[in-house]
């Protein structure tokens, strides 16, 4: 049996990270990963192509609108496969930086097969081989969940966010049920490549993790390219003449029908800890999650989790950083925490949806006293300069001018809302944001103005123009002169061009 300090099981983005820190820092160390290749959801059914996809919809989109505003025509159809060899081009770079010869390169012993506990120690691959384990990091992700109160629904040809990628034809409707950030990213993308897309949201809002002001802005703008069913709740799908019809009830007891080709599932993500067989290990879980403490250790000691197998923030970022922070304790004993209080995310919608910290809601619900400070992208030349105006900026401090929450819709608002990460992780206040130099123009201008209305606040606000009012009132009434201009200067001497 072959002995390491070091097993990870899942070779996702923080196992892959988990397995190479391990290694650059000597332990002998080995990587399961029970597909046949690493790279794990982000990178096959998840950021990677989802991301592809949405910029393939949006550069076919921006094309049909720049043919109505400077009046030239387009023609022809869209190729759909093309748009997939665009996503799998994409996926084959990135799978490269990421290929097996890297962690082999590094020390690290790569295995393929499903893994499962015999033993706290032990642990089995596949149906043959058994590995011993010192320290154990589970990094095993999640996979969609599939609402089986559904009727119907495992008689249907549904796909879920690891299977559209597969579609041969673009379908001309497409039902979404779920209106999270998988469902809308991909409902906007299909509906962009010439789509009819219709989501059903069971709640009353779209974007129900973000800030309120942020949501009703979206679904004002998406409603304009999709159908949106708020209060609608999937109750039966059957198949029809080829197609799926999709049966929904509205809160107000009204009973719906739809027809679609496809149908996508995103109603939420479970954690693929299932067949780990844990409870031979004697790791607790609560409702599938890895029971942790703050040093990601779960209830067996040389045992540790990060990522979608815990319950914490869902997001490939989020569980990297999970991995780097998790190294130093299973190696070295320590007990390093990670707050994910400044962990941001982006919804990759157009515009883009940004979100660090406590939305307005939050700050209310725990009795702050707060100020919200914002900066609509009309105002910004940059975006003024791209056309592309839709957005706003909204900061929330406290009284002080501590940064609590950022929030924004925009173009590339992932690109240039990160600036406010920095600033919440080094304590900085939203008065730095205003003091800083922006390169102008460029769209960070938004978050510029946003802070700089703190600074307004501050300067003509409060008490500082009244008391330079005073200064310069009792100054005069002691030099008896309203202003200290220099002294006239006499009119120059008229110069005669008389030559005689």
């Amino acid at each position: 049996m072959e002995r390491y300090q070091v097993v990870v099981i899942g070779g996702g983005s923080a196992g892959m990270t988990a397995a190479a820190g391990a290694a650059n820092l000597g332990a002998k160390t080995a990587l399961i990963e029970k597909k046949n290749s690493l790279g794990g959801d982000c990178l096959h059914y998840g950021c990677v192509p989802s991301k592809s996809l949405i910029d393939a919809a949006n550069r076919i989109y921006t094309m049909k609108n720049s043919a109505e505003i400077f009046g030239f025509s387009l023609s022809g159809k869209l190729e759909f496969n093309k748009v997939k060899e665009h996503v799998k081009s994409a996926q084959s770079v990135i799978q490269e930086h990421d290929g097996n010869k890297r962690f082999t390169d590094l020390g690290v012993d790569l295995f393929f097969g499903a893994a499962h506990f015999q033993s706290p120690n032990e642990i089995s691959i596949g149906d043959k081989q058994i590995i011993w384990a010192e320290k154990v990091i589970i990094a095993t992700g999640s996979s969609p969940v599939v609402p089986s109160s559904i009727e119907g629904i495992e008689q249907i040809r549904y796909v879920t966010n690891e299977t559209i990628f597969d579609l041969e034809e673009l379908p001309k409707e497409l039902g979404v049920i779920g209106g999270g950030t998988i469902g809308l990213e991909m409902a906007q993308a299909f509906a962009r490549m010439g789509t009819k897309v219709t989501v059903f949201e069971g709640s009353d809002q779209l974007f129900a993790k973000e800030d309120h002001d942020i949501s009703t802005f979206m679904y004002n703008l998406l409603k304009e390219e999709i159908n949106i069913e708020l209060y609608s709740s999937v109750t039966k799908v059957e198949n029809t003449e080829g197609k799926i019809k999709v049966h929904i009830a509205l809160r107000n007891g009204e009973e719906k029908e739809y027809t679609v080709d496809q149908l996508l599932v995103s109603a939420g993500r479970k954690p693929n800890t299932s067949s780990l067989k844990l409870s031979q290990a004697g790791v607790a879980t609560v409702k599938d999650f890895i029971e942790i403490d703050d040093s990601f250790r779960s209830s067996q000691p040389h045992i540790f989790a990060v990522g979608d197998a815990i319950n914490t923030l869902p997001f490939t970022h989020a569980a990297g950083e999970e991995a780097k922070t998790v190294i130093s304790n299973v190696l070295f004993g320590l007990k390093n925490t990670l707050n994910h209080e400044f962990t941001p995310w982006v919804t990759f919608t157009s515009p883009e949806v940004f979100h660090v910290g406590k939305t307005e809601k939050q700050v209310k619900e725990a009795g702050t006293s707060y100020r919200v400070y914002r900066a609509h992208l009309e105002e910004v030349d940059r975006f003024i300069t791209s056309h592309e105006t839709r957005g706003f900026v909204k900061i929330i401090t406290d009284k002080r001018g501590t940064i609590l929450g950022a929030h924004a819709a925009g173009l590339e608002a992932g690109e240039w809302m990160q600036i406010v990460v920095f600033a919440m992780k080094n304590k900085k206040k939203i008065g730095s944001l205003s003091r800083m130099i922006y390169s102008y123009p460029t769209k960070a201008g938004a978050l510029q103005r946003a802070a700089d209305v703190y600074w307004r606040e501050k300067l003509f606000d409060g008490p500082l123009p009244k008391l330079t009012k005073k200064f310069f009132d009792i100054k005069y009434a002691i030099t008896g002169k309203k202003l200290d201009l220099p002294p006239e200067e006499p009119a120059p001497a008229s110069i005669s061009l008389d030559r005689n």
